[in-house]
């Protein structure tokens, strides 16, 4: 029996599973690698840990499955997480992650130039997208740009390292390098202007749908990661993107959020709205004649891991006797409203600058009201996304979430409540554990959006199925139901929470600006 192989390049590790051609999970693997922090803001990889990461889950991915032959294999990475190379291929520097927020004046630079395909993006590039990381290096590594061969995504770096050519995502380039495919596809006129003319000849040269076939698996390569037969290489993408594939097929009103380090919120449209709250709309992003639209919080689960392990030093085993504590503290009535602003905002304000707070401590606030209050504040971003989608006219009818949240039964249900809206959990949540007891494992591919997607993609490239929106069609997920309950208090703190946004705006950006740097804001 043939089978298909799921990469998926996350922020601490790399996930892999091995799927049939109708989305039975036959074996999974993770290798984790570690994130270095510079500098306040700034967050880096090693390019070579994750394909050394890649190898040994897929051969324990493989192994698991009992080695079948596989026919198709497609690539999901995080976005954008930039990797600098040389004329062979060899990283230049550390690979600047997607979280990084050092290119906040570049960023600004490319709402100054008010290019046409710039209505693709709201107006100006993100600081974590590659064109402002790419102008950071220009300025600020003159030498390294300049000897860079590729400056190219994480995803279409493990797509060459699989096959050998240079092919780049139509999604990734769409949506984070302002590549055109209704228009001129790179648009060498605006990286002139932003003091990179020779960006273009950087990128991957051939620009190719999802779905599509980038290659075959090289022999070495094939030999490297124990596959057999000759696989051929689908055109992947982002992550949480992506995820939409997998939620059981493609329909307007479908928002797939994905909750784990960060949160991504992505959905398809019809017609294009055009607003600087949110991401997009891409054309023909994910599927030809559709627009993407995107929004998310830069810190999410992070945030909390942040308060339970690193602020109050819990170890993960004492992590349920926390939620159980903070579960019985009254929503709002601990007096703290915390922003989750921890490496800045994504959207809807686009604001890197922007850094976390916790506002209302006293002498008597408990571990267990300020992790209560964390929760509360993620969820409150949560919302502030949601509404924005909401307010420029994308319809919303049905949310489904995935991703490490369903491990954490309070920041799920608080979701839920400051939602008000049900939502739609892939797989089913995590039974709940007394401190103590062992970890739950990780959810199965099955649960994973992200690599069934992948799946889907192959299963399209392989021609095992006509198209993307068919091949989804047929990867449908179990979903649990997570009904709101009525928490009149949670509108209180969420007007809270947007007011002390605003009212601590400037203090964030003086304090996330190096000393000395003045205010270009």
């Amino acid at each position: 029996m043939s089978a298909l192989l799921g990469i998926d390049l996350g922020t601490e590790g790399a996930r892999v599973a091995v799927f049939t051609p109708d989305g039975t999970v036959l074996g999974t693997g993770r290798q984790g690698y570690g994130t270095t922090f510079p500098r306040p803001g700034w967050a880096e990889q090693d390019p070579e840990e994750w394909w050394r990461a890649v190898v040994a889950a897929t051969r324990a991915a493989l192994a698991e499955a009992g080695g079948p032959p596989v026919t198709g294999v497609a690539v999901a990475t995080t976005a954008s997480t930039v990797v600098v190379l040389d004329q062979d291929g060899r990283p230049l520097r550390p690979a600047i992650l997607w979280m990084d927020g050092r290119a906040g004046a570049e960023s600004d630079l490319t709402a100054a130039t008010g290019h046409d395909v710039l209505r693709y993006s709201g107006g100006s590039d993100a600081v974590e997208w590659l064109v402002p990381k790419a102008m950071w290096l220009a300025r600020n590594e003159p030498d390294t740009y300049k000897r860079a061969d590729r400056i190219v995504e994480a995803v279409d770096y493990i797509t060459w390292r699989l096959t050998g050519t240079w092919t780049a995502s139509r999604m990734n380039a769409c949506c984070k390098s302002n590549h055109d495919p209704r228009g001129a596809g790179y648009p060498s006129d605006l990286y002139a202007r932003l003091g990179i003319p020779d960006l273009a000849g950087k990128l991957p040269p051939e620009v190719l749908p999802v779905g599509a076939v980038a290659g075959e698996v090289t022999g070495p390569v094939r030999d490297e990661l124990g596959l057999r037969g000759r696989p051929q290489v689908a055109v992947g993408g982002i992550d949480a993107h992506l995820s939409l594939l997998a939620t059981g097929g493609l329909a307007e009103g479908r928002l797939s959020v994905v909750c784990g380090t960060s949160n991504a919120f992505v959905t398809e449209i019809a017609s294009p709205v055009y607003i600087p709250a949110i991401w997009g709309p891409y054309p023909d992003a994910l599927r030809d004649g559709f627009w993407l639209v995107e929004g998310g919080q830069v810190s999410a689960g992070s945030v909390l891991r942040w308060v339970s392990e690193h602020l109050l030093g819990l170890s993960r085993d004492r992590l349920p006797e926390l939620w159980e504590e903070a579960a019985r503290v009254e929503p709002v009535e601990h007096g703290l409203i915390v922003l989750d602003y921890f490496m800045g905002n994504r959207t809807p304000l686009r604001d890197p600058g922007l850094r976390g707070a916790v506002l209302g401590l006293t002498l008597g606030t408990t571990p267990a009201q300020l992790y209560r209050a964390a929760v509360e504040g993620v969820a409150y971003g949560t919302r502030q996304v949601l509404d924005s989608f909401l307010d420029a006219g994308v319809p919303v009818e049905e949310i489904y979430v995935s991703g490490g949240i369903r491990h954490n039964p309070l920041w799920l249900q608080a979701t839920a409540d400051v939602l008000g809206r049900p939502l739609r959990l892939v797989g089913r949540a995590a039974p709940a554990r007394k401190a103590g007891e062992p970890e739950a494992a990780e959810p199965g591919a099955g649960d994973n959006l992200t690599l069934r997607a992948c799946a889907v993609i192959a299963a399209t490239a392989t021609g095992a199925h006509a198209d993307l929106a068919t091949a989804a069609a047929a990867f449908t997920p179990v979903t649990t139901l997570i009904e709101p309950s009525a928490r009149p208090a949670y509108d209180d703190g969420y007007a809270l929470y947007r007011q002390a946004t605003d009212a601590t705006r400037e203090v964030a950006h003086r304090l996330s600006r190096p000393r000395g740097e003045p205010d270009e804001r």
